[in-house]
């Protein structure tokens, strides 16, 4: 019996590093089988080039050519990958830090067309007299209608001092006319804030490094002008394409006392983080209604998905574009950059952003008011053209107001009686 047990023990001891050693070897093979192929992708890759190289019809720059290579692999994987040449990865960090080269206006898509919302003061847009309603039929020549956002500001920006030529539509007549300014360094402020009565209204355009002093700077000021008047805030993030990731968190930290703000999951374990409030939070536990739409993405959608979650804010308006997926700009030898997919978004409940976006807690599309043709006798009513109402804005005001009234004490019976007396 003993002898069995020996036996037994040894061939145990025996099996468990074969065990191991065939791990290591199938893991060795797999390893070797990757280079492999890597390796003849490489190959074939240098095949190609040489013959582009050698046998294309012009000469060809052999800088230019592999550029095109890479941005090529990067926007094969996804819509947001891509290769940054030099200028580009230098407008991508001014424009990150706030400034680019541009001709100073506040943009939407509104109905295929760039619409103007504002110039921005002292711009070479404000300087020559573009006004918000504008807007924008061709930019440099090409037309615009069934563009992105992200693809006029894109077409809109550029170095300094550089031409940027575009054709306007203005007024209910349809004149249109064309203008030629030149592009200088503009300081965009991402931040916008006034006062809706007792309300504090907050616009944020877009989160660069200057998006969350900037929100601190407005919650201050209307704190100190409403005073104890103030009922809450609307935070309108329609338009806002994204940004700063760093940014969009520290915003809503701004608001969360504690609790999950987002978190990030990826193929590699460092892209697996989780991003949590600190204590304070600046608004005072004041109500919040957050307005998005269909152009709110990426850094908005954190935002969004994180105060809905955490119960912080309401969120009005339509649904949010769905781009819940990180880039990590990493830089390259020849001054240019890769723009690479990493990893993924989700919200404190653990839902996805990516292609979903966030749905609103009340549903509230953007209206349009069309102005009265005539009067009721038939003649023409030139004197009052209807003016635009923002239907969005005035129900987040209603249900902030409507919070605030639901929230003081009830009246006593004596206030009631008064209340009654004609």
């Amino acid at each position: 019996m003993s002898r069995t047990r020996v036996a037994l023990g040894a061939s145990l001891l025996l099996f468990t590093p074969l065990q191991a050693w065939g791990q290591a070897a199938v893991e060795a093979n797999s390893v070797s089988d990757e280079e492999t192929s890597q390796a003849k992708a490489l190959e074939l890759f240098k095949t190609a080039f040489t013959q582009l190289r050698g046998g294309f019809v012009d000469q060809v720059d052999a800088e230019k050519l592999v550029e095109s290579a890479i941005n090529g692999l990067l926007t094969s994987l996804d819509p947001h990958s891509k290769y940054l040449n030099a200028e580009r990865y230098t407008e991508n960090k001014a424009q990150n830090n706030g400034e680019f080269g541009g001709v100073g206006v506040e943009m939407a898509v509104e109905n295929g067309l760039v619409k103007v919302l504002a110039p921005i003061e002292d711009s070479p847009a404000f300087r020559a007299g573009v006004l918000a309603g504008d807007l924008f039929t061709h930019i440099n020549g090409e037309p615009v209608r069934g563009v992105t956002l992200a693809e006029a500001m894109d077409r809109m920006r550029g170095g300094i001092g550089t031409p940027l030529s575009l054709t306007i539509q203005r007024g209910p007549e349809g004149k249109t006319f064309d203008l030629t300014l030149v592009r200088e360094l503009v300081k965009s402020p991402a931040v916008r804030w006034r006062r809706e009565g007792d309300v504090g209204y907050i616009k944020i355009s877009g989160f660069t490094q200057q998006t969350q002093p900037g929100l601190e700077k407005a919650l201050m000021a209307l704190d100190a002008e409403l005073g104890p008047r103030l009922t809450g805030y609307v935070l309108d993030l329609r338009d806002n394409p994204g940004g700063l990731v760093k940014q969009a968190i520290s915003v809503c930290d701004t608001f969360l006392d504690q609790g999950e703000i987002v978190s990030t999951r990826g193929r590699s374990t460092p892209s697996e983080r989780h991003y949590w409030a600190t204590p304070g939070d600046l608004a005072r536990g004041k109500p919040i209604v957050m307005i998005v739409n269909g152009r709110s993405a990426s850094a908005s959608e954190i935002v969004a998905g994180a105060l809905q979650d955490q119960r912080r804010a309401v969120i009005l308006g339509s649904q949010t574009f769905g781009k819940g997926s990180v880039q990590t700009i990493t830089p390259l030898s020849n001054r240019g950059a890769t723009r690479m997919t990493t990893a993924r978004y989700y919200t404190p409940s653990g839902r996805s952003i990516q292609a979903l976006g966030i749905t609103p807690d009340v549903l509230v599309d953007a209206a349009r008011v069309t102005p009265v043709q005539s009067s009721a006798t038939g003649g023409a009513d030139q004197a009052n053209p209807a003016k635009p109402v923002d239907y969005q804005l005035t129900r987040a005001l209603d249900i902030l107001r409507g919070a605030a009234l639901f929230a003081q004490p009830p009246a006593s019976a004596s206030q009631q009686a008064q209340l009654l007396i004609p």
